[in-house]
């Protein structure tokens, strides 16, 4: 790092080179919905060919997303995602956001290297796996 240069500017800079564009790179630097909910009613976790793993927790009002936070460990593209993901799901129902695709996360995050595609497709994956366990129908207890 150059003398006189601020961590978040180089690491911008390197991302900007890498092929993201500056809203992912806010999402990364910003991470407004990394973390965990201590009263979450519903908490699933994901981990991706590449390793990077997403922890998503869920705060519901019966069918609605009151809540969602998701701790993260991946590189800016897994991130950035996972970011966008929990954003578009918050204050939504499960049939809505069950509807969220990679290209959705896509356009919001404008742009991200060819290379970490499968990251949005983590996001999509880990949050659809939490939605399938929360709509699973238990059996009647005799």
């Amino acid at each position: 790092m150059e003398i006189g240069t601020k961590p978040n500017e180089s690491v911008r800079t390197m991302l900007v080179d890498s092929g993201y564009s500056d809203t992912a790179i806010d999402y990364y630097l910003n991470q407004p919905d990394m973390g965990s909910l201590a009263d979450a009613d519903h908490v699933s976790e994901l981990t991706g060919q590449c390793g990077d793993t997403m922890k998503i927790f869920l705060k519901m009002n019966h069918e609605t997303i009151e809540n969602a936070k998701i701790q993260v460990l991946g590189c800016p593209g897994a991130i950035s995602a996972a970011m966008v993901c929990m954003e578009m799901i918050k204050g939504q129902s499960i049939e809505y956001a069950r509807t969220i695709t990679d290209r959705d996360i896509f356009r919001k995050l404008i742009q991200i290297p060819d290379q970490k595609q499968h990251c949005i497709r983590l996001a999509v994956k880990t949050m659809n796996k939490a939605f399938d366990e929360i709509t699973k129908v238990q059996p009647a207890v005799v």
